[in-house]
Parts: structure tokens; C-alpha cells; sequence
């Protein structure tokens, strides 16, 4: 017996029609380089975004075809977020923050025939274009420099787009593709489908995981250039929600300052971009009046509890996540759930700074030598995950395909423990661990009780060769500005919390933790730095 339902593609150009048709009024509003505010409708975005649509297949668009960007976070990369898949592109989005060569790599191995570009990141795109061959250069003149030549200005481009009806689209189309920003090897891209784009966008909807409505203003501080800003310009269109972008301006005074300014009352982020805010607000407790109940999605590294704890008291809600590119990127949320709502605080604290609970349609597993893992929340093994919005392969990249498990589960290479209730908790990244006398130690847990010292900003823990235990750690430090931190009062406050083994055998000082474009600590370059270390 067959079913008697439609078959109606999960495609974007009902989110761009529906936004536009339901919620035509509400706002979009992006600063500018200039930081004035530019604001315009849904109505309005919906039009510019067929109009580019139209331009690029007048251009010579065709099925597939990548659309680069180069651009930071507003209304024309909203724009081009719709257009180039609803005219049956592949909207591929720039890691502006890597080496011009390692971009190169990527617009040549993507294969992008067209690039959109920031007049303020032209800079940037000429240290690199000699090596890459793009069909043509649309340049967004929001800080209103000169056109380069051989460049077009966008408006101009999108003026000549003239009407436009959209293609025949089918859901397993590439709709967009990113490219991963690890800590070894060249990237490698992951391309995205309509319908992996739109269930990720239904999944992160949902009331228990980040719960966006029509009500909320959502501003996406973590880049539009990494992972699709974690699918937030799709899921608050599809919503409907008001739409807030901070441009290039990600200082800690202009993110709160927006934030307040405009009500927000979502944001996303990672914790390095969150503790630049935080400083802001401690710096003048009281001064600032940001939207009662904001939230803010917290992922791309382990938050540390004791963040969690700061933003509470100034009432702002912290929602610990988990993904990666290849994961679209959200695949776990952490909420309390209704029968653990009594726990006193201190547990409920650890709880939230777990990686969360997996989405519908997400599966996990904790997987070890000896199989799979119970969940008991104890025992540790790699986490393996799949799913309707789950890469099964790299962009022509066969030599990675070791990444995915004869059944068909991609590995992420996070070390984890899964409890009854479904919480995971991340101990470490494979790579990270450290087995010292046949014992495992977790850095991400001792990075975590580091931070929570009141003189420490930021802390890394790595692995340095021991005649003896085989390996231990090492403590990195970046202490709070003027706070001097004696080696005896951290190793006393981790012996609090750990076994003695735990403790690491020594702590160093720096300026700052080397980090990759998208925040997570380069842990490999401290190895290589530290690797001959030995206590004087």
C-alpha cells in the first residue's frame, strides 16, 4: 500500500516566497563598515535576492555551479545565501581569516566560477587572485570604495537582473558548500543539500534546542563564513524572526552595544567572541539593559562552566552546542530537562556545560576498541554520529573516506561519555588525550577548572613525553590582565577537583593560547613548541 501525501520538494525558495509573504514587514538589519545601520524588509530581501538570482543565470549561471563569497556578516550575504541555490547554484562561503594560499587551495578545488566580495576585504582578495581564475568579481560597495578593475558593482549587476522564475529544483540539489578549518591537512568541503539545509533548520527550530520564533531578533555573530553561521540566516527565515548583523565589527563594545541597541534576544557564537562580551559586561555591571531572556548558542569549543555561571549573573542564558561542518553544523543541544529541573545548582551548572542532548533524526554513539560504549556517562570512546543533515563524503576527496565507518557513521573524532538521559559530554578530542601510567586524562576537563580560577582567561592542556608515565600534561596560562597567578595556587585548586595523577606537572605563561580562524585552540603547535619542555 502506498501512501496518499504529495511529494513536495524540501527546497529554499518556499523559505525566501514564505518570509517574504508572511512576515514582509519584519526587519533585517545589518551594520555597516562605516557602523552606520542599514535596515530594510523581508519583502525587500526577497526581491533583491531574485533579482541577483536572475543577474547570475543572465550571467551565465549554470545547475551547479559554484557562487563564492567573500564577505562578512549582512543583508547582501543574506542575499546571496538565497540566491545562488534558488537559481539552482551552490552557494560556497569564503573563510575570509584563513592564508590567501590556503583560499586559493579552496576556490580551486571547489572549482567557483563566480565570487561576491567586500569592497573592504578587495585587500584581501588580492593576495590571492592571480592564483585562481573566477568568471567574474561582484563587488558589495558597502563601505563605498572605488571599483577595482575588472570588478562589477553589485547593485549595479542586480539592477540588470530583470524577472526571474525559479528553476525546478530537486531537494537532493547542492544548495551550499563550506570547507572545513581544522588544525592539520588542507580543508576539505562538505556540500549541502536543500533538504539537508531545511530539516536542520526544522531540527535546531525546535523549542528544546535553540526555540527560535517570529518574535525573537536573532543576530548570528559567529561568521556567515563558517558552517552557514550554523544554518541561523535559514532557520530565523523560515521562522520569520527579525534579523541582526554585526558586519565587521566583533569587539566586545560593538557586539554589546548592538545587542542592546536592538533587542536581541538570540545570538550565536564562540566562546572567544563571548568572552570579549563578558568583559564588557563586568566592566560596567548595571550600565548595560540587553533584552530580558537573551540566549546565546555557545559551540566550536568546550565552554567552560564558569562562563556559563558569569552570564547567568547578568541574566543572560547560555546554550551549549555541538557540531561540526560536516554535521551542517548543530547536533546537539544542552537543555535541562523537565525532571531534572530540581537540581541544585551547582549540579545544574555541570550539566548545561555538557555538549547536550542530539537533535531528532540525529543518532549517536560512543564507540571503542572493544565496541560500542554503554551509556553510563563513564566510560569514554569516539563519538560516531548520522543523520539527514550528515555529510556521507568530502567534495572529491576519496582519500578521506576512512573518515566514515564501514556502516555508514561518520567519525568525529571527539572522545566522549554518553549518560542514561542522553547528555554527552565531550572529554577530548582523540588526538588531545592524554594517556599518562596507562591512565586516561581528559585536557578539556582541566582546561575547564583552569578557567574557573578567578586570575586565569584562558588555559590549554597538552601532552609532553615522560620517561616514566609515558606522557603528562603541561598547563598553558593566559592570565587576567594584572592578575599574577603563583604555579602552587593553580596546581592547589586542580587538586581540588582531580585525582593527584591529574594534576599537571608544570604551567606556563603566555600572551595568548595560538588559535585556528575559527577559535579552536591549535593544541599541535603547543605540543611542537612545548615538546622538549622539562620542569628546571
Amino acid at each position: 500500500m502506498r501512501a496518499t501525501m504529495m511529494q513536495f520538494p524540501l527546497t529554499l525558495p518556499h523559505l525566501l516566497e514564505r518570509a517574504a509573504r508572511l512576515f514582509g514587514s519584519n526587519e533585517i538589519v545589518s551594520r555597516l563598515p562605516d557602523r552606520g545601520l542599514h535596515r530594510y524588509t523581508y519583502r525587500d530581501f526577497r526581491d533583491r535576492a531574485r533579482r541577483l538570482a536572475a543577474a547570475l543565470l543572465a550571467a551565465g549561471l549554470e545547475r551547479g555551479d559554484r557562487v563564492a563569497t567573500l564577505m562578512w556578516n549582512h543583508h547582501v550575504h543574506l542575499e546571496t545565501y538565497f540566491a545562488a541555490p534558488c537559481a539552482g547554484g551552490v552557494l560556497h562561503t569564503l573563510n575570509l581569516r584563513l592564508h590567501p594560499d590556503d583560499i586559493a587551495y579552496i576556490v580551486n578545488h571547489a572549482g567557483d566560477r563566480f565570487l561576491i566580495v567586500d569592497d573592504v576585504l578587495l585587500p584581501l582578495l588580492d593576495k590571492f587572485r592571480d592564483a585562481v581564475n573566477f568568471d567574474r568579481v561582484i563587488v558589495a560597495r558597502l563601505a563605498g570604495g572605488a571599483l577595482p578593475a575588472g570588478c562589477e558593482d553589485y547593485e549595479t549587476f542586480i539592477a540588470g537582473g530583470g524577472a526571474f522564475d525559479y528553476p525546478a529544483l530537486d531537494e537532493n540539489d547542492a544548495a551550499g558548500m563550506c570547507y572545513t578549518s581544522g588544525t592539520t591537512g588542507r580543508p576539505k568541503g562538505v556540500v549541502y543539500s536543500h533538504r539537508s539545509i531545511v530539516l536542520h533548520a526544522f531540527a535546531t527550530g525546535l523549542r528544546d534546542y535553540l526555540g527560535l520564533s517570529e518574535a525573537d531578533a536573532i543576530c548570528p555573530v559567529v561568521p556567515m563564513f563558517h558552517v552557514n553561521a550554523w544554518g541561523l540566516p535559514f532557520s530565523a527565515t523560515l521562522v520569520g524572526a527579525r534579523q541582526v548583523f554585526p558586519g565587521p565589527h566583533l569587539d566586545g563594545a560593538s557586539l554589546v552595544d548592538l545587542l542592546e541597541r536592538e533587542r536581541v534576544t538570540f545570538s550565536a557564537g564562540v566562546p572567544t567572541i563571548w568572552a570579549a562580551v563578558l568583559r564588557e559586561l563586568d566592566a560596567a555591571p548595571g550600565r548595560h539593559r540587553l533584552a530580558s531572556g537573551l540566549r546565546m548558542i555557545v559551540g566550536g569549543s568546550a565552554v567552560p562552566e564558569a562562563m556559563i555561571r558569569a552570564f547567568a549573573r547578568h541574566g543572560v542564558g547560555i546554550l551549549h552546542g555541538w557540531g561540526m561542518t560536516e554535521t551542517s553544523p548543530v547536533g546537539a543541544v544542552c537543555f535541562v530537562k523537565r525532571h531534572l529541573q530540581g537540581l541544585g545548582e551547582d549540579a545544574r551548572f555541570e550539566l548545561l556545560a555538557r555538549q547536550g542532548v542530539p537533535l531528532p533524526f540525529f543518532e549517536v554513539r560512543a564507540m571503542t576498541e572493544q565496541g560500542e560504549a554503554p551509556w553510563d556517562g563513564r566510560t569514554m570512546g569516539e563519538l560516531q554520529v548520522r543523520g539527514p543533515w550528515v555529510a556521507a563524503s568530502y567534495h572529491d576527496l576519496a582519500a578521506e573516506a576512512d573518515k566514515w565507518t564501514a556502516d555508514g557513521w561518520l567519525r568525529t573524532g571527539d572522545v566522549v561519555t554518553l549518560d542514561a538521559e542522553g547528555y554527552i559530554k565531550i572529554t577530548d578530542r582523540i588526538k588531545d588525550l592524554i594517556k599518562s601510567g596507562g591512565e586516561w586524562i581528559s585536557s578539556v576537563d582541566l582546561e575547564n577548572a583552569l578557567v574557573a580560577h578567578p586570575k586565569v582567561a584562558e588555559a590549554a592542556v597538552i601532552a609532553i613525553r615522560d620517561e616514566k608515565w609515558g606522557e603528562r600534561p603541561l598547563a598553558v596560562v593566559v592570565a587576567k590582565p594584572g592578575a599574577g597567578v603563583p604555579e602552587d595556587e593553580l596546581r592547589a585548586h586542580v587538586a581540588q577537583r582531580f585525582a593527584r595523577f591529574w594534576v599537571p606537572d608544570g604551567f606556563v605563561f603566555v600572551a595568548e593560547i595560538p588559535r585556528t580562524s575559527t577559535g579552536k585552540m591549535l593544541k599541535a603547535e603547543l605540543r611542537e613548541r612545548y615538546k622538549d619542555w622539562r620542569r628546571e
